[in-house]
């Protein structure tokens, strides 16, 4: 079994963002010359996730961070870290760092309407993530 790794770097303009990372994911896969395996998306940052969701619709994009912000509210009374983005470091552990991704015929198994987002909290920010793609 072998393990093949990428770093990509993106900027977000928002706050709050999802950006779509199915592109770079392809490009990982198909630059790795993996057929069957896997390829695992991580994000290194406590206030940002990775999530696999719809990409058709953009108003689903819209309504996941709004709801997202009507369940962690930026600003709370209660919320104590002094860089006062709790609210962004919530958003991330529901978020969760990390996706796995099946590899057949060397492409992603993805659903019809499915995309790979990088979901930026606490932008905007220049950011990494990683791409490791694990042949077997």
């Amino acid at each position: 079994m072998s393990a093949k790794l990428r770093m990509y770097t993106l900027s977000t303009n928002q706050r709050d963002q999802m950006a779509e990372v199915t592109p770079q994911v392809r490009e990982a896969i198909r630059e790795s010359g993996v057929k069957d395996g896997y390829a695992i998306v991580y994000c290194p940052h406590t206030t940002a996730g990775i999530a696999i969701n719809e990409n058709a619709d953009p108003d689903v994009v819209r309504d996941v961070l709004r709801r997202l912000d009507e369940l962690y509210p930026w600003e709370h009374p209660k919320d104590r870290h002094a860089e006062g983005n709790t609210a962004a470091h919530l958003k991330a552990i529901q978020t969760g760092t990390s996706q796995t991704v099946l590899i057949h015929d060397g492409k992603p198994v993805l659903g019809t309407w499915q995309g790979i987002y990088f979901c930026e909290f606490d932008g905007p920010r220049t950011r990494k993530f990683y791409v490791k793609i694990v042949e077997g």
